[in-house]
């Protein structure tokens, strides 16, 4: 158990000193000797009442003032939280290799339907946000329990040029601080079209309490432009977000063939560079997921690296996520609860008082 206000915790001490106030004046009372020329007397018109009767509203009255000195100080204790209560940040690249054809019909349509079906599957309470990257990520969609709104976001991404998973992982992380307090948003440099790479030392820095909410990024291949996706990890572990990546696609891409649809409007096209994202950089060949860069990035953050070169394997992963993230750590305050639990005791320190003084046994 933590305290936010241990300051408040010497307050504890006016519980000692008055139950030796109060076993001074018990002494004090035997110690008064009353002359009386009949002991059988004084027993026959004392109560019956038993001794630890006499000492309960006290005792109740101290449990209560030491109950409310704990609340005071805001103690909190780790408890498990399931992911119905915290949210989940959908990262999908949308990167031009993301039209590959060797996962039919290609690995943007098979994503949409595991991540479309994966929201559906979900409980009403589970809140989801929805990240797409390619050149640069955006928000589609704020934490919601929308889930309707969710899979027509889905349905409508479009593909782009370049693959910025280190922005992606920032923008998830900003999405998550919007709703979590306890995340501060992140301050590294996002500009768009800055060289990519891993970059940085591999060692995972001091991480954060686990925040409830998780990232699950989707993506195909490696970081062409923007902040390296390990630095990226760094400062999401600093805020306690952990990261499950999914390399997705086979070791041996085919033709990349698009739908109109999937064409779309190039919401992420960005005319400084040219060629399509998916591993032009990194660990990982062109078209290919970076997989060692993704597990360096689920060990810093805290989460777990998943691989699935197919529809299927994508399918099972999402199906069992929930089993890797549906009870999550957290710090949760019990001040309200010692407090209630202190006026509950006062309450039947009152009514025993009153009963047992009112009606003697």
């Amino acid at each position: 158990m933590t305290f936010a206000w241990p300051f408040l915790l010497p307050a504890l001490l006016v519980v000692p000193v008055l139950l030796a106030a109060y076993w001074w004046l018990l002494q004090r009372r035997r110690r008064r000797a009353v002359p009386f020329s009949s002991v059988a007397l004084i027993r026959a018109a004392q109560p019956s009442r038993g001794t630890w009767r006499r000492h309960l509203p006290v005792a109740l009255l101290l449990s209560a003032l030491a109950l409310l000195g704990l609340a005071a100080a805001r103690p909190q204790i780790e408890a498990d939280v399931p992911v119905s209560a915290s949210s989940v940040i959908l990262a999908v690249d949308v990167s031009g290799s993301m039209c590959a054809t060797d996962v039919d019909p290609n690995r943007l349509s098979a994503a949409q339907d595991a991540v479309r079906d994966f929201v559906r599957r979900q409980d009403d309470g589970t809140r989801i946000g929805l990240v797409a990257f390619a050149g640069f990520a955006q928000l589609v969609v704020e934490p919601t329990t929308d889930h309707d709104e969710l899979t027509d976001a889905i349905d409508s991404l479009t593909t782009g040029r370049g693959t910025a998973i280190g922005a992606a992982i920032l923008k998830s992380v900003d999405a998550i601080a919007q709703i979590n307090p306890d995340v501060p948003p992140t301050d590294l440099g996002l500009a768009p079209g800055s060289p990519g790479g891993q970059g940085g030392s591999p060692d995972a820095p001091p991480r954060a309490p686990d925040a409830p909410e998780i990232v699950v990024l989707l993506t195909d291949g490696a970081n062409t432009l923007g902040v390296p996706p390990v630095e990226a990890a760094r400062s999401a572990a600093e805020r306690g977000v952990r990261v499950y990546p999914i390399g997705f696609g086979t070791t041996e891409p085919t033709m990349m063939v698009c739908t109109a649809e999937q064409l779309g409007g190039n919401l992420f096209e960005n005319p400084g560079r040219r060629g399509w994202g998916g591993g032009l950089r990194g660990g990982g060949g062109p078209l290919v997921a970076d997989e060692p860069t993704l597990r360096q990035v689920a060990s810093i953050t805290g989460g777990t690296y998943f691989a699935a070169s197919d529809a299927a394997q994508l399918q099972d992963v999402l199906e069992d996520l929930p089993r890797h993230v549906q009870v999550q750590q957290r710090e949760i305050e019990v001040s309200v609860w010692l407090a209630a639990l202190a006026g509950l005791l006062v309450l039947l320190a009152v009514g025993a008082a009153v009963r047992w003084s009112a009606f003697p046994s």
